[in-house]
């Protein structure tokens, strides 16, 4: 391992990084060492490699755990500026330390980095070799709360994974480390007693006063402007509370204050750091950004139609990213070349993870040429009476630089102007194209947004390269720094990276012949083809149907799939099913290989990029899926042992929201939530018993380690335990529901007692964040209140014996709850909240293909979705009916008529008239009417003839107060009849149809 250490830091010191020492004091991470997280502040260049002995007291396991360490070694290396090809040097380091790359499957895979603590955050990647995380890789976008110019890169070396990957081994003391000497052999004894002091033996009360001492001088140096010893003191601050944490020591209310404390220095710190830098004139000087591309002048002329092929190359974009990038520059192209006289043929879009690939077929040599009118002032005012221009005339004749006596007459709606025909010439296809390629760089963007060493550009990941082709003819494109150019990049470890490409024509079969498969529907046959062969030579099978988004996932993370088989011992079966495929999937994008009867095969299908060693990509693979799951057998016995009381105790000490309190007391209320609105539902006694025992044990498994650990098996793990610790099968599955759906169109609650908890749980989320000010903002929801909002909309529909809970009575109760906290919650907030529910709601149905009128006619029923549904099912069969059109056309035209303040009584002796007195009979009649459609319309519709009778023969506004006041009365109460069944006036277009 010391040879590895040694070899980095050579290759980083080749090229130009300057070697520093690790920080005095305990960090988490080498990002926290002030050759990080202070010098990529400022405009000053910084590149520096160095070894940090990186320290989390939460993950001590006194050496038992083969992959976990309370102090490991990271390998830290800081580019500022970005150089540009910082993967490539990456890559080289690889090499450096002994790696073939090209035997490998080296992979970089979306992980993004945030510290709320010190205001930073940046996108990257984590690099896989062969599934194993060995490296995070980010580009710093924000530090201190300020934002970076220019960015650095960040290469964080995880050291102990890479040598036990590198040297075969299954436990981290098993290293050698040096000469005769194991990784255990030289630590292995301060692990072991490190864990015992951060786990069992740090005294608490020493830990307190040692956090705030801390803090006090990091305070004391901040006011004496030195902020490199404070920042020294803000390090040793984190340490203790870390301490303090793995000890249980900290309470959520504590944890929250010492947050906020911390990062209110960490800030402090980071903008003391800058403006001493400026007032020190920033001795290293500035970065400059670099040059920009020339804009293109001058442009080929070519003859007759030819094929575009545009290419935007990046480093690897997000897996979501691939698809939706794809789209949008098809679409930007479609709208851009809408805008010009240049004829073309179809346009398709490709991508992978490296590249957005568009092809545009048939592309005419130039645009036609176009007259235009341009027109000048009114022909009254553009000659005297002697027929002589006047100054309007002649100023507007030397505005567009032609002789008065070429204007002529213009007519434009009836008015005569005067004016001229200018002949637009048409522009080269090559020129025209030029400009809106560069648009469509410029213009790229994404959920998530980042800069690097180009300031003007923004993309999800950086824009590398540009490849634009008309026929065999280049065409100039400029994007800021960006040039396009004839060469394209293919696989990083092929023998020539970059290649030259001479022509549009069949680009795809070009790239295939190069390795990459660009059209995103091939790969995913391609996966699926090998996947079913690979599952099937074990005796299994991969449920395609089930595994479609990871098979998408999947697909954008390769450029040319190449899927192993890959095996696991039979004994890791003996966890649940559910551990096994979150850990392939979640983790490590495996695709399950299961028996016929759906059962797990102990066998997984991974899909490497290009071409590599499957031995070795096998075993690598094999070995980090034995360590999760080794992890995971940890978790699930540590678990076992632990009874369900004591893990619900744990969950008080997690966080929730600073506000609403800790994950407990969300809990707490969500228990009494559930029983709340269970009184208003028939319940039998067995649902009563098994929703009180539940809510008593709402959210329990947020304690355990397997939680903790995988989130996304909260509710699994619940029914698990629950089953295992004697809890009915009742109350299992109730714990497990509640956590339902998990998305939009999965699996809703299948009991009454977990729906009436999953009601209760997202009644609660809704309510609480939007109390305290968290509502979504355009694409950002970090506490997925949309899909907390259709979760409400899905179980009230799925399950109609819960009807009487209408949404503002869940969110109603969900308040009362978070108001006995001391947290105001307003009734306009409820308001806005239900709302938001019934957009969501709204928003389902129109997926479905259902009419905009039909939907917008139920809206006013959508608090109680099941009753709107059934509203809306009747409707839809209603609308072809004659007389149904009839008396909604009657019904709008009662409501049209009648002032909405106007009061539903009236008088029936003040009616006298043929007209009026039918109408009212007509109205008794069909006051037996229910309040659902069906039954309405049937008595309801006793109403029709008289309404339009009314209308034909009587006079509303009778002169004779009380009349008017009768059958302003009689209209009134027609309409509210009729105002809780439908919204009558929306419906338009589907009656007339």
């Amino acid at each position: 391992m010391q040879d590895a250490l040694i070899a980095l830091t050579k290759y980083w010191t080749d090229r130009g990084a300057m070697v520093v020492q690790p920080v005095n004091t305990e960090v988490g991470a080498g990002t926290l060492n002030p050759a990080t997280v202070l010098r990529i502040l400022g405009p000053e260049p910084w590149r520096v490699a160095y070894v940090e002995p990186s320290v989390r007291p939460d993950d001590a396991r006194y050496g038992e755990n083969p992959n976990r360490l309370q102090t490991h070694t990271q390998f830290q290396v800081i580019l500022k500026p970005d150089p540009g090809n910082p993967q490539e040097l990456y890559l080289g380091s690889l090499e450096a330390l002994g790696v073939d790359v090209a035997a490998h499957d080296v992979r970089f895979v979306e992980d993004n980095w945030a510290s709320p603590a010190l205001g930073m955050w940046g996108l990257g990647w984590e690099v896989w070799l062969d599934g194993l995380e060995i490296t995070q890789f980010t580009y710093f976008q924000q530090a201190g709360g300020a934002p970076l110019e220019p960015v650095s890169v960040e290469i964080t070396y995880g050291i102990e994974r890479i040598m036990m990957a590198l040297q075969g081994v299954d436990h981290f003391a098993n290293i050698a480390y040096a000469p005769g000497i194991s990784y255990g052999e030289a630590f292995g004894q301060a692990e072991y007693e490190m864990s015992r002091f951060y786990l069992d033996d740090a005294d608490v009360d020493s830990q307190r006063r040692l956090f705030e001492e801390y803090a006090a001088e990091a305070r004391r140096l901040l006011d004496a402007r030195l902020p490199v010893p404070a920042h020294v003191h803000v390090l040793k601050c984190s340490h203790a509370f870390n301490i303090l944490d793995s000890r249980g020591a900290v309470s959520t209310t504590e944890r929250a204050k010492a947050f906020a404390r911390m990062r209110g220095l960490a800030r402090e710190v980071a903008a003391l750091w800058a403006e001493r830098r400026t007032e020190l004139g920033h001795p290293l000087g500035a970065v400059e950004a670099p040059a920009a591309a020339a804009v293109p002048t001058e442009f080929a002329e070519v003859s007759g139609d030819n094929t575009l092929l545009f290419e935007i190359g990046a480093e690897e974009l997000p897996p979501h990213e691939v698809t939706r990038t794809a789209e949008a520059v098809r679409r930007a192209l479609t709208q851009k070349l809408a805008a010009t006289r240049l004829a073309h043929g179809d346009i398709t879009t490709y991508a992978t993870p490296r590249r957005v690939v568009a092809i545009v077929d048939s592309v005419s040599d130039r645009e036609p040429d176009a007259e235009r009118t341009v027109r000048g002032p009114r022909e009254s005012a553009a000659f005297d009476a002697d027929g002589n221009p006047t100054k309007a005339a002649a100023g507007f004749a030397r505005g567009q630089g032609v002789d008065p006596a070429t204007l002529r007459r213009v007519e434009v709606d009836g008015v005569n102007y005067v004016g001229i025909t200018k002949t637009d010439v048409g522009r080269g296809a090559v020129e025209v194209l030029s400009g809106i390629l560069g648009e469509v760089v410029s213009e790229l963007r994404s959920d998530k947004n980042m800069r690097w060493n180009d300031p003007k550009l923004s993309f999800t990941r950086p824009v590398r390269w540009l490849l634009a082709l008309l026929g065999d003819t280049p065409v100039p494109v400029a994007a800021s720094s960006l040039a396009a150019g004839t060469v394209t990049r293919v696989h990083r470890t092929a023998a020539q990276p970059e290649v030259a490409v001479a022509s549009a024509a069949d680009y795809p079969a070009f790239l295939a012949s190069h390795g990459i498969v660009v059209d995103q529907a091939e790969r995913r046959a391609r996966i699926i083809a090998a996947a079913r062969d690979l599952a099937a030579s074990a005796g299994g099978t991969v449920d395609f149907d089930g595994e479609s988004a990871l098979l998408d996932e999947i697909t954008n993370l390769v450029e040319e799939p190449n899927a192993l088989l890959g095996s696991f011992e039979r004994r890791y079966l003996d966890l649940p099913a559910e551990i096994l495929t979150t850990v392939m999937r979640k983790h490590q994008r495996y695709l399950p290989v299961r028996a016929a009867s759906g059962e797990l095969l102990p066998h997984f299908v991974a899909v490497a990029n290009g071409s590599c060693d499957h031995d070795k990509v096998r075993a690598g693979n094999e070995a980090v899926l034995r360590a999760r799951y080794e992890d995971a057998s940890f978790f699930w016995r540590a678990d076992l042992e632990t009874p369900l009381e004591k893990m619900k105790d744990g969950i008080a000490k997690l966080a929730f929201e600073e506000k609403l309190g800790s994950v407990a007391q969300r809990a707490d209320r969500i228990g009494v939530v559930a029983q709340e609105l269970a009184r208003g539902v028939e319940l039998s006694e067995k649902d009563t018993e098994t929703l009180s025992r539940a809510a008593a044990l709402a959210k329990f498994d947020l304690g355990s380690q397997m939680v903790i650990e995988l989130t996304s098996l909260a509710g699994t793990m619940a029914r698990e335990y629950a089953r295992r610790s004697g809890e009915t099968e009742a109350v299992a599955q109730a714990l497990f529901d509640m956590e339902l759906p998990r998305g939009g169109g999965g699996a809703v609650p299948s009991t009454v007692p977990g729906a009436l908890l999953a009601l209760a749980d997202r009644f609660d989320l809704l309510a609480g964040l939007f109390a305290i000010g968290a509502k979504p903002t355009g694409s950002s929801d970090p506490f997925g209140l949309r899909r907390a909002a259709a979760g409400v909309v899905a179980i009230l529909r799925a399950h109609p014996v819960l009807r009487p809970i209408t949404i503002p009575a869940g969110l109603a109760a969900a308040a009362d709850r978070i108001r006995a906290q001391g947290i105001e919650v307003f009734d306009a907030v409820l308001a806005d909240v239900a709302e938001f529910v019934v957009k969501r709601y709204e928003q389902h149905l129109l997926d479905a293909g259902n009419a905009h009128d039909l939907v917008a006619a139920v809206l006013p029923l959508a608090h109680a979705p099941a009753a709107a549904d059934e509203t809306l099912t009747e409707l839809s069969a209603r609308v072809t009916d004659p007389d149904f059109a009839a008396l909604a056309a009657a019904l709008q035209r009662v409501r049209r008529i009648v002032p909405a303040d106007t009061a539903v009584s009236y008088d029936p002796a003040a009616l006298v008239e043929p007209a009026e007195l039918a109408l009212h009979e007509a109205f008794v009649k069909a006051r037996s009417a229910g309040s659902d459609l069906a039954g309405f319309a049937e008595a309801a519709s006793v109403l029709t003839a008289p309404v339009n009778t009314f209308f034909d023969d009587i006079l509303v506004m009778a002169e004779d107060p009380a009349v008017r006041a009768a059958r302003l009365g009689l209209l009134a109460s027609i309409r509210d009849l009729a105002a809780p069944v439908l919204d009558w006036q929306s419906l338009t277009t589907s009656l007339e149809g």
